[in-house]
């Protein structure tokens, strides 16, 4: 991840412990879905450096339909924001709401929030529409200090939207994970690694890939990062790439030009003959 500039480094540090104070006041007194929007709004604001009056929008309209939040830089709506009263606690129903006004734009990012619980999700749309949480935090249990909690942070603020960091750790994470990890455990080059090793430890021992394969499916990796579908993705995903490199191995070599099927001359004769 980039590099946290100091000036929002200082904020952050700063600015967080002032709201953790407020959304647990806030929270004592249950304040209403109106009030909690207005925190959020300050939020929005005061840690993620966004401009009150030109990119933090309420009451965005989506086809006759409202979202609560929407951050809007220039022309474009960075990510949408549905918040639910402090005392509410979020629901798949909510989260369904926020993804199909996200859907209806084209916006790939939500977050749906109570002011205390944050959870952001990124929206996909080809075949279907699907959404994946990428990270969940409780904002009145932040060390705002901690350089991973920051970085968290960063992520939705002003500059790190500028950046698309939030992309690349997306990118980052659908690629570094437990199933991931899992699916390539399970292809043909490892599990033949895997086999050439457990071969040296004992003198003419007999095992095949697929006990080797049969091992690792049913006793080494629990069994959500075998049958899940997430798992089932994963091993999708790494499947293909694999066949692309393998086709990608196969390709012929380039044609030999006719150059070189022509009847050599003295002179190339003499090239080929100097380095004796």
């Amino acid at each position: 991840m980039a590099s946290i500039p100091t000036i929002t480094s200082k904020r952050i540090a700063s600015v967080v412990p002032k709201f953790k104070k407020i959304l647990e006041q806030a929270r004592e007194r249950d304040v209403n879905e109106s009030d909690t929007v207005t925190i959020i709004t300050d939020i929005l604001e005061e840690v993620f450096g966004f401009d009150k009056y030109a990119e933090i929008t309420r009451e965005y309209a989506i086809q006759g339909t409202y979202c609560d939040l929407a951050i809007k830089i220039g022309k474009k709506v960075e990510y949408l924001i549905e918040v639910k009263a402090i005392g509410i606690d979020l629901k798949d129903t909510h989260l369904r709401q926020a993804v199909n006004y996200a859907s209806q734009e084209g916006i790939r990012w939500v977050v749906l929030t109570n002011g205390i619980i944050w959870q952001v999700y990124r929206v996909t749309l080809e075949e279907r529409v699907e959404s994946t949480k990428l990270i969940e935090f409780d904002f009145t249990k932040l060390n705002p200090r901690k350089k991973d909690e920051q970085e968290m942070l960063f992520l939705l603020c002003k500059r790190g939207v500028q950046k698309d960091l939030i992309d690349e750790f997306y990118e980052y994470r659908q690629t570094v994970n437990r199933y991931t990890v899992g699916a390539v455990l399970l292809t043909e080059p490892v599990i033949s690694v895997v086999r050439r090793e457990v071969r040296k430890i004992k003198d003419g021992l007999k095992v095949s890939d697929e006990e080797i394969k049969e091992l690792i499916s049913n006793e080494v990796l629990k069994r959500d990062l075998v049958e899940s579908e997430s798992a089932q993705e994963a091993q999708k995903s790494i499947h293909k790439l694999l066949k692309k490199r393998l086709k990608t191995k196969a390709k012929p070599s380039q044609p030999i030009s006719s150059k070189a099927t022509e009847e050599p001359t003295e002179e190339t004769c003499y090239e080929q003959g100097s380095g004796d």
